[in-house]
């Protein structure tokens, strides 16, 4: 089992998970000797998620929401960040420390160390950078891991249809596939949503995209070319009518087969070649109040979410229920999609 339990209060939802997914994992080809394993771990997460009216916050290292089966999901980073001192990245496996200026991208550093379905451990913690979906699926397939061996990754893309309902972040809003409505009401059929953020037009790293002048990282050459760093990217807001392009949060606030009155929701965004697309899910920043914890125990009356033992929802509908993926060539993971977003409304 890979969710063990959902519980909620008045306030809270609960999810416990031991964080392994049922597709299957590594080897990881940098040489990482870290496995995945059981995390036993409960998160919190607030019962009606709220758009943040302040200084949003940003996405830091290690969890920043969860997949529907229990799978954390890391923003873009990996721990490693330029030295000006050494004239190099520091950090992460390598040791030491960088400057945090500069800061490098896992999802194009540690490409070789993902597993076909995209993820890879950190201590034991399995998780994903980005679009769950495995390398072999891509249009264009950039990393040829799955040869090894196969596995089918959290959901199949499919241009024809809104992606699933794939996950939570920590601000409690879902997070979805890569594809969606073209029109925010639901209608203008299905696209690909797209990222706001493009690499910006540099060969040298001495500023911000915003013009703020900062320690040197290295120029952009072969060995770091653009897109290594986060930095590398600036955020150009989308202009009126483009409703697929997606805002500096990496969501939009739109109709989905799970909220036909609209929430706010984030998309895995990929290129035109299925290939992932900065910034992946979440971030840099989260749009809502994040307000999800791992807590080691629940310490308020709940009520155990068991959709085993009724056909109806918290609102008597019918519950949506599907087969992920689907196709599939080696694995069948019976899901209820909407395990969390039946009650986080």
């Amino acid at each position: 089992m890979y969710i063990v339990f959902v519980k909620y209060s008045t306030s809270s939802v609960y999810v416990s998970t031991n964080g392994i997914p049922a597709y299957i994992t590594g080897p990881f080809q940098d040489g990482n000797p870290s496995l995945a394993t059981s995390q036993n771990a409960i998160f919190k997460f607030p019962l009606n998620p709220v758009k943040n009216t302040g200084t949003s916050s940003p996405t830091t290292g290690g969890n920043i929401g969860i997949f529907i089966n229990g799978v954390a999901l890391f923003d873009y980073r990996d721990g490693v960040s330029w030295s000006f001192a050494s004239n190099t990245i520091k950090g992460g496996p390598s040791g030491g420390m960088g400057d945090n200026i500069w800061n490098r991208d896992a999802v194009v550093a540690e490409r070789v160390g993902f597993d076909c379905s995209k993820g890879h451990p950190a201590m034991g913690n399995y998780h994903h950078h980005q679009n769950p979906s495995a390398f072999k699926l891509d249009s264009k397939v950039i990393y040829d891991v799955c040869n090894l061996y196969d596995a089918d990754g959290l959901y199949i893309i499919d241009a024809t249809k809104h992606s699933p309902l794939i996950g939570f972040a920590y601000d409690g809003f879902p997070i979805y596939g890569a594809f969606g409505y073209k029109n925010l009401d639901g209608t203008g059929g299905i696209v690909r949503m797209k990222s706001s953020f493009k690499l910006r037009n540099i060969t040298t790293r001495t500023v911000y995209a915003d013009g703020t002048d900062v320690t040197d990282g290295p120029a952009v050459s072969t060995t770091y070319p653009l897109g290594y760093f986060r930095e590398d990217y600036e955020f150009i807001a989308p202009t009126s009518g483009q409703t697929d392009y997606l805002d500096a949060h990496n969501g939009r606030f739109c109709v989905t087969p799970e909220y036909p009155n609209g929430i706010y929701a984030y998309f895995c965004t990929v290129d035109e070649n299925l290939n992932s697309a900065y910034p992946y899910v979440v971030g840099p920043t989260f749009y809502g109040v994040k307000n999800a914890s791992k807590v080691n125990s629940i310490n308020e009356t709940v009520t155990t979410y068991n959709p085993s033992t009724s056909n109806k929802d918290l609102n008597n509908n019918t519950i949506d229920a599907s087969v992920f993926p689907n196709p599939a060539k080696n694995l069948l993971r019976y899901r209820l999609v909407k395990w969390l977003s039946k009650i986080m409304r």
